[in-house]
């Protein structure tokens, strides 16, 4: 029963995810190898897809003509003869043969476009064929211009590095350009993996890992069946798109989230990424509080009191005066019981002291001076008439 060139298209479409630039046979070898080997050949994108033949849906071999530095032709031209053309990638160097001069022309115009990202100068083309040359360069002009390059393994988890073994951590500069990966993804191996799964079951059953091939990956899962758990390792192959998980039918993803995304959904989110559990604290503790700090109401702080000494107030002029001269016969007689003796010269003494005090305050010093002697002289003047008053009564 044949298949369906139209079914066989649209599986190789969603394994690789790149669009159909080129395809027809040809022939291919490293140039260690001796003899060619016939493939049918599909340029998707920058990468030459290689399959046993026109039915296969998916692919045997590629050729990341992104790492192109050089093609050349290695035979001289003839018609109607094969050419062979030598290709020099960064990581090998390998030849391809094609059936005539013309059909080489027509795969090294789409070669060298989709790998240099420009249009060769010379070649021996027809209008149209040049037509599809433009408008290859502005798809792939178009579609993202980064590799989705592997990422860059994150250091081995602590419980399995072996003893005496150096820091594996990536550099400063790798982890930049890293993207983001899975938290169930680890540097073990299958044996590693499987033991993880086995020997921590509550941690998860979905473990991400590098793959013994250069470049690609692995997912380890564990699941309980019928007869018991059961242990299974999937392929994941590293493209310029994404990743294809190697099923009967091949699945093209994005990224290896994506990838785990997948899983979760096709066993119905039963699985659960492998996660590495931490120890987490149960209960909340009071600090002690500080020795010179008080928990209870705090006491209001004391604030000092400035000392300001009292104001005096000077007297007034109208103060200052003396008082009136008693009038005649106008006189205070006290009661026999209550007379008492009093110094009267000290007492008067202090008073006029005190008035000159106070005046000083207020006049200048001739001014004080002059009424020192007023007041002087007429005080004198009424203790003496007060006590002739009083000796003759």
């Amino acid at each position: 029963m044949s298949t369906n060139p139209r079914v066989v298209h649209k599986r190789r479409e969603t394994i690789t995810a790149l669009p159909l630039y080129h395809s027809g046979h040809l022939l291919k070898k490293l140039t260690k190898e001796k003899d060619f080997k016939r493939f049918y050949g599909e340029l998707r994108g920058a990468t030459l897809f290689l399959y046993k033949d026109d039915t296969q849906d998916t692919y045997t071999e590629k050729v990341d003509l992104e790492q192109l530095k050089s093609m050349e032709l290695d035979s001289s031209y003839k018609k109607k003869e094969p050419t062979i053309f030598t290709l020099s990638l960064s990581t090998e160097e390998l030849q391809l043969k094609m059936d005539n001069p013309d059909t080489g022309e027509v795969w090294r115009g789409f070669i060298l476009t989709v790998g240099k990202k420009e249009i060769p100068s010379k070649l021996q083309l027809l209008p149209g064929q040049m037509m599809q040359l433009k408008e290859t360069l502005n798809q792939e002009r178009k579609r993202n211009p980064k590799l989705c390059r592997a990422p860059t393994l994150p250091p081995r988890p602590s419980f399995l590095q072996p003893s005496g073994s150096g820091n594996n951590s990536p550099s400063p500069s790798e982890e930049k350009s890293a993207p983001e990966l899975p938290a169930c993804f680890f540097d073990v191996t299958r044996q590693e993996a499987e033991k993880m799964l086995k020997e921590n079951p509550e941690n998860g059953s979905i473990i991400l890992r590098p793959s013994t091939l250069a470049h690609n990956y692995a997912l380890t899962l564990r699941q309980h069946t019928p007869s018991g758990p059961a242990v299974k390792n999937y392929r994941l192959t590293s493209t310029n798109s994404g990743f294809v998980i190697e099923l009967e039918t091949p699945v093209t993803v994005s990224s290896l989230n994506d990838v785990l995304k997948y899983f979760l959904e096709k066993t119905g989110y039963h699985l659960h990424p492998y996660v590495v559990s931490q120890p987490y604290d149960t209960r909340i503790e009071a600090s002690p509080a500080p020795k010179c700090i008080s928990i209870t109401s705090p006491t209001p702080k004391q604030v000092p009191k400035a000392q300001v000494a009292p104001v005096i107030r000077s007297k007034t002029k109208e103060e200052l005066q003396p008082p009136p001269e008693p009038e005649d016969n106008d006189y205070v007689v006290p009661d026999d019981g209550d007379l008492k003796f009093v110094n009267l010269e000290s007492e008067l003494k202090g008073v006029l002291k005190l008035r000159r005090q106070n005046f000083y305050a207020e006049c200048g010093q001739k001014e004080a001076a002059n009424y020192e002697n007023q007041t002087k002289r007429k005080t004198l003047s009424n203790t003496m008439e007060w006590t002739t008053k009083n000796s003759t009564m």
